[in-house]
């Protein structure tokens, strides 16, 4: 993790690896798992060797997931979530967010949102706090902004306020899951 405890690209493809078993209520074999990474991942963010580049062969050497005890070989091997694993699924679920909007951010916003409703109670109304804090400071940079250049091109202006609209619709949508 970053210093301010935001996810590193790595880290996201462990999160999404640890909570796809996480969600599994049996074993998933090893290339089921990866093929299973790579779709979520390349369709949030596109192909990017930074997201695939980390092996997840080292999950099952640092003890976060098992071969379930019936499988024979690795290539075959049915693969299931350790304790330690679940530990640090739920340590990367409460990462931070630095904003909504970067490539990296939609990225974790989507894993959250995806395994949020494997957390317990207190961590998942938390972390939906923070969602919804870090969306209003995007719509109160972007409504700054907007103000700032309210006399440019259209095209900016446009733009501007088809963003205050996503970051207020998104605002609200956040605000519905607290209630």
């Amino acid at each position: 993790m970053y210093s301010d405890r935001t996810l590193l690209p790595k880290e996201c493809l462990r999160l999404c690896a640890l909570g796809t078993l996480a969600l599994s209520d049996k074993p998933i074999s090893y290339a089921d798992l990866a093929n299973a990474v790579r779709h979520f991942m390349s369709h949030m963010m596109g192909p990017s060797l930074d997201m695939m580049g980390s092996s997840l062969q080292l999950l099952k050497l640092e003890g976060l997931v098992k071969e379930d005890s019936g499988s024979t070989a690795f290539s075959d091997g049915q693969l299931i979530l350790t304790q330690q694993g679940h530990d640090k699924f739920v340590e990367l679920m409460q990462g931070n967010l630095r904003d909504t909007s970067g490539e990296l951010s939609r990225l974790i916003m989507a894993l959250k949102m995806r395994y949020l409703h494997l957390l317990d109670d207190d961590i998942r109304r938390e972390q939906l706090e923070i969602l919804q804090d870090v969306c209003e400071l995007d719509l109160e940079r972007v409504l700054a902004l907007r103000e700032e250049h309210a006399n440019e091109a259209s095209n900016f202006t446009g733009w501007l306020e088809m963003e205050v609209k996503r970051l207020e619709q998104k605002n609200d949508w956040l605000k519905s899951l607290l209630v």
